[in-house]
Order: structure tokens, then sequence, then C-alpha cells
């Protein structure tokens, strides 16, 4: 397969309608060309690639039997939506993807009508789906109408409770729509729980091989002369392996399994469907993530995510670093204080590569736990385990923990349990843009009672953090640290319990004090290199806790300062917020001081470069540097277009 692969009938593909004018065998021949122009694009852009190749005979199925997009074609998490993207008008930028101005790596509203709903974030689809097929039943969009409702959703997030509270509602509805279970099972991790094993069931054994007039649709879906037969098979495979009772009890007619790379199996259930469904329809679809890409279907996690890489031998071609990554720091800090400990215990929903517990359960299978695409579970899960007498460190992305609030305020924080929260990814995490940016953990945890928030500025301060929550046992602790590497300082032989709501002085100054929170530090740091050739020594200190707050230190740096700033990688409502707010408290600002909190801006920023986003966020360097001969009244802060 060559970088530029030879797609003669791809290139004929400018909407979706072009689809149509291709025969069932030359579908399979575009289905063949996508793929091959999925593998060369991501191999220049880095991105997810896995997931989009075993969908590609679903995507070109989709688009050929349904008349997108006034049919609404809904993909959830749609990290598998490149082929989409490709065959809906947007080839020309597709080696855009996920960079600086060029196109999102989800689906996303704002970039082509062919996005009926945007995602990035799992188990949304159904809901979605339920969504439109109401509003088109009560007349809604006149002015472009609404054709039928598809949901594409993968086996696992369909272990997320809202996956199924959407079917059932659905269910009981009764409104005509479509749901398509990509059954690959894998979602990014290997799929645990009960649904992954009830599906495993239903295609473990020879039936549904020798018995594939079952698998070509529902019994009431075929024409009459095959109805019987069909109804025959189907009962024999419902009594042999269960079959789509789960489903149909729900309210869906259920068809499948049917092979979703077999372009002829597609087409005819798509087609059948489309002309004769008149409820809620399950299509359980097979699928191999990495479908076609040999380099994809030998990796463990098949090709979920990579960097850019050589088309021919798969290999990614990523600069070496002089430092480890945070995850990496965490994962054996971790690793070190579980030897020593019996009680830590380690949780993670779906991401145990993505948050390093994969290292914990090599070691320690029996105390690590992996609830599947369910924070919402994984956190009152860890409350549970907390309230048993266990250590628990609840390790997920902060973008994704926002799915577990309502758990982290009722079941942990009310009763403050000590739920340990290693909140990865925090800040601006680049190419995967506003949706997974970690930007509002600090508000929503700093604001609860009993909580200890804490953010590291370095690697070497990640360590004593994990350390500091294992020896906290008064309620429930967070501490937050960003993707990528380290900055490169010594790391200490072991991490040290830091002193709850204590800071550290970094720089002693004069006029201005910087309160980092969080690896802003080292921007600060460079800044005031840069402010000591124009004569100007700052005062800097590192906060580390943004709840309980170091009252003394902030005090003292308002009593001995014309001016205080802060910085932080999150938005506003978090650390600056709760430090104007002493001050407000104690009088300070009586006194006549300057306050300035640089935070993450109040817009969404769209995907780039980390360095590229905290620039558009005005907290770089040169940023933190104007703000201060701002401040000073020595110079104005330049104007900053937001994007």
């Amino acid at each position: 397969m060559s970088d530029t692969p030879n797609t003669p009938l791809l290139d004929r593909v400018h909407t979706p309608a072009d689809l149509k004018q291709f025969n069932d065998r030359e579908l399979s021949q575009v289905a063949d060309e996508l793929r091959a122009e999925t593998i060369s694009a991501v191999s220049e852009t880095g991105g997810h690639l896995g997931a989009g190749l075993g969908v590609v005979e679903l995507t070109v199925a989709l688009h050929a039997v349904f008349d997108t997009p006034k049919d609404r074609l809904i993909w959830d998490v749609s990290h598998q939506c490149y082929p989409h993207k490709i065959l809906t008008g947007r080839r020309d930028r597709i080696r855009t993807l996920r960079q600086k101005d060029g196109l999102s790596g989800f689906t996303k509203r704002s970039e082509s009508p062919y996005d009926p709903f945007g995602a990035a974030h799992s188990s949304t689809s159904i809901s979605a789906a339920l969504g439109f097929a109401v509003a088109r039943d009560l007349g809604g969009a006149p002015e472009h109408g609404i054709g039928d409702a598809i949901a594409v959703i993968g086996d696992g997030s369909m272990s997320a409770g809202m996956a199924f509270e959407a079917l059932n509602n659905a269910g009981h509805l009764k409104k005509r729509m479509i749901v398509i279970l990509n059954d690959n099972e894998m979602s990014i991790a290997p799929p645990v729980g009960a649904m992954s094993s009830y599906l495993s069931r239903l295609y473990a054994g020879a039936p549904f091989q020798e018995l594939k007039a079952a698998a070509k649709g529902a019994v009431s879906l075929l024409p009459p002369p095959f109805q019987e037969g069909a109804r025959r098979a189907k009962d024999m495979l419902k009594h042999m392996t269960v079959g789509g009772t789960l489903f149909e009890e729900l309210g869906f007619s259920y068809l499948g399994p049917i092979d979703g790379h077999d372009m002829d199996q597609l087409l005819a259930v798509l087609r059948t469907v489309k002309d004769r469904a008149t409820g809620p329809i399950l299509i359980h679809a097979i699928t191999k993530k990495g479908k076609g890409y040999r380099p994809a279907e030998q990796a463990i996690d098949k090709g979920h995510a990579t960097a850019k890489f050589d088309v021919v031998t798969g290999k990614q071609t990523k600069a070496p670093s002089n430092a480890p990554s945070y995850t990496k720091v965490f994962a054996d800090a971790l690793l070190q204080e579980a030897a020593g400990d019996d009680k830590i215990v380690a949780v993670t929903a779906a991401m145990p590569d993505g948050t390093g517990l994969n290292l914990f359960a090599e070691r320690y299978p029996s105390r690590c736990f992996d609830v599947g695409i369910a924070e919402q579970h994984g956190v009152t899960f860890c409350a549970g385990l907390a309230a048993g007498g266990m250590k628990p460190f609840c390790a997920m992305y902060s973008t994704f923990l926002q799915r577990g609030y309502d758990q982290v305020v009722h079941d942990v924080a009310i009763q403050r349990l000590p739920v340990r929260f290693a909140i990865d990814r925090a800040g601006l995490v680049g190419a995967d843009g506003a949706t997974h940016a970690g930007s509002f953990d600090i508000a929503y945890l700093a604001n609860l009672p009993g909580f200890v928030v804490m953010a590291a500025a370095d690697e070497a301060e990640l360590k004593h953090m994990v350390a500091t929550a294992v020896a906290h046992d008064e309620g429930p602790i967070a501490f937050r640290f960003p993707r990528g590497e380290g900055v490169g300082v010594e790391m200490p032989e072991k991490g040290e319990p830091l002193e709850i709501g204590k800071g550290r002085m970094i720089q002693d100054g004069a006029g201005v004090a910087i309160l980092s929170f969080g690896t802003r530090l080292q921007e600060v740091q460079q800044a005031c290199e840069n402010l000591a050739a124009k004569g100007i020594t700052p005062t800097i200190a590192d906060a580390r806790f943004a709840k309980p707050l170091d009252r003394d230190m902030i005090l003292k740096l308002a009593a001995d300062h014309d001016a205080l700033i802060t910085i932080e990688e999150g938005a506003v409502g978090g650390f600056g917020s709760h430090v104007a707010q002493l001050l407000a408290d104690e009088g300070v600002f009586d006194n006549g001081l300057k306050f300035r909190s640089m935070v993450l801006p109040d817009i969404f920023i769209d995907q780039a470069s980390p360095a590229d986003m905290y620039a558009v966020a005005g907290m770089n360097a040169d940023d933190i540097e104007a703000k201060v001969l701002e401040v000073l009244g020595v110079a104005q802060l330049p104007d900053r277009k937001l994007k």
C-alpha cells in the first residue's frame, strides 16, 4: 500500500449522493479505496485509526442506502468518523485532521451538515437519535426536514448507563429509529462486564455461521416466502445463544448478528430496514477494529490512537523525549506506594493504558479494576471501596470525570470519603480539542466542602502528590496533571507527603508577585527571566493547593507587593476565584492591592498544538510578561483575538 493510493471510484465521490451511481460490487471497491485513503491520511496526521477502519464498509453502505444529511447519521464518540468525513465533502481537507484550523477529529455540527450531532464522549448517540426522531414526528426543522435517525454505537459504549436509559425510553416511545450496534469486542481497552459477555455469547458458536438466513434481518421484515424458515432459525438461535432477547425486551426489533464487513449483507439489511421499519430497530453488526491494515490488526489496542506513522511498516514516527510522561510518573509512583500498602487499589473507566493503570494491573491484578465506560459507577464504586477501608485511586481524564460529577458530590464529598482522584489530561490537551480539554475540574472540585485539590507544577511534585494522597484519610483529595512529558527535573527517590494547604516559594522579588497553580509555572519562570532583563524581578510562588488555600502565604504576598497575579490551567471559578474571595474577605483590596487572575478564556478552544492553544488562551510566557508590565503600568497588554 503506497502513501498515495489509487482511488478511481472514490475520486468520483464528492457527496454521499454520488454513491448511488455505483452497483453493489463497485460499492465494495469504493470501501477498499476508502480504507486505503483513511490509512494514508492518518499516517500523515496521526489520530484515531482502528475504529475508523472497522466501519469502512458500514460507512459506505449507510451513505449509499440512506439520504444524508436529511437522514441523520449519528456516530457515537465519533472517533470512527474519518471515513465518513472523506465521503461527505471533506476529503480535500482530510490531511488537516486534528490540526490548528483543520478538521476536528470528531463530528462537529459547525463543520458540516453531515455532522448532525457533535460528539467525542461515549454513549450519547441513542439519546440524540431519539431526540431527532421525536422532533421529526413533531414537525421540527421544517426548512430541512428530518428523515431517519440512525445511531452507530460501539459495544464498549453500550456499557454506559446512558445508552440503556436511551434504549429503554426509545422502546417505550416506539418511534421509528435505527440503532446499529458496532460490535468489535474492543472499545479503547478490551471491554469488560456483563454486556460484553452477553454480546460475546451471541456469536461465540457456529450456529450464526450456519444459519445466515437469521442474520439477514428480522423475521417481520423479510419477504413472506422466507419468513417461516427465518422464524424457525431465529427461535433455534434464541434457545441456543439467547439471541437478541435483551434488546427485544427493551422494545427493539433485533436483527443480527451480521457481518459488518460483508457489503452484500449490509446493503440487504439496511435497504430492508429503510423500506419497512416502523418502530425502533437494533442491527447488530460484527466488525474488526483495525480491519484491513495489518499493523493495526496486530496491535494490542488495534491501532486505536496513533502518532504519524510509516504506512508500509506501521511504525510511529514520534520524537524521543528527555523526560518521562506525567502519566508514567503517576503510574510508577502509585506502584511504589502500593508495594508498601496493600490497601491501595486503582480504578479506571475503560482507560487503563491512557491513565497508566495497565502497569498497576500487571503487578496487582486483584487490586486494579476497569469498570468500562461507566464513570458514574466508577466514582461510587470508589466511594464504596473507601467506606470499606480501602484506599482507592480513581484515575480518570479530567474531561471524563465530568460524567461522574453527581457521584463525586453525592457519594464522595457529602460523606467525606477518602477517595483519591488522579486527574490526567488537565488543561488544554492539543489535537483532541475542546471536547477533551481538562478545563473545568479545578472549579467543579474546589467548590465542594472538604475537598483537597492539588496541581503538580512538574513531575517531581506529582510524585509527592501521589504520596500525599496515600497519606490523606480525612476526606476526598484530588491531584491534576497534564498530558505529555515532564520538564526534566531531578526526580526524588520516593514521594514525600506534602503538608496539606501549604505552597512553596520559588523566587523572592519585589513589586509584583505571581502565584502559579499547576504547570504554567514553567512559563512563569521563563517570563520572569525575560522581565529580569528589563530590571523587573517578580516574586514567584507555587500554590500547590487550590483547596485549602495557603492563607498565610497568600496574605503575605498581598501585603508585601503592590500587585498579585494568579495563573492556572483552568476556567474562571477556579483557583484565582478562591484567592480573590480570600483577599476580599480579609479586606486586602481596601489597601489598594492590584489583583489579576489569568485563566482560560470563556470560549471553547479548537484543536491545535498545546502551545498554540495556550497562545490563543493568552497564557504563554509572553502573555505573562505582558500581564506583569500591564499591572505595573509599564505597558498595556496587547489585544488578542480569541478564535
